[in-house]
């Protein structure tokens, strides 16, 4: 009997080993994505490209992010198709060049600080959400 005990013992433990190795691949396909975290250095706070979306933390009002978004797409060439505002949210929406939908979201956080959002095209696309992103941040630094 302690045989097929110690028996019982050494076929769970390889069962738990074949799980393990069985189910960390299946966690890291499920769990992956574009993930790229960085923080800023200063008042621009953390900025991150997740799942297509290129978000930041700015120090600024909904409504000066929203305006810098404006003037930013305008710059770029960037046509604007519909701008939505009230006191706790903003959205732009445009077309770029090869008419591909690009996305601006802005929520109100605190009184100072607002979440910004920007997304090019269904799956995003990081060089252009980074590009308009800094455009922004360059409208945002004019005022100060």
């Amino acid at each position: 009997m302690p045989g097929k005990m110690f028996e019982f013992i050494g076929q769970g433990e390889s069962m738990r080993t074949l799980l393990l190795f069985l189910l960390i691949p299946c966690m890291s396909l499920c769990g992956s994505g574009c993930a790229l975290a960085l923080v800023g250095a200063g008042a621009a706070g953390t900025v991150a490209y997740i799942k297509g979306d290129f978000e930041s933390v700015e120090p600024y009002t909904v409504n000066e992010v929203f305006v810098a978004a404006q003037a930013a797409l305008a710059d770029l060439g960037i046509a604007r198709i519909n701008d939505e505002k009230d006191a706790l949210s903003a959205q732009i929406t445009a077309r770029d060049a090869a008419d591909k939908k690009v996305s601006v979201r802005i929520k109100y956080l605190t009184d100072a600080t607002s979440e910004l959002s920007i997304r090019v095209s269904v799956f995003g696309d990081e060089s252009k959400s980074k590009k308009i992103y800094l455009k922004i941040r360059e409208y945002l630094h004019k005022d100060t």
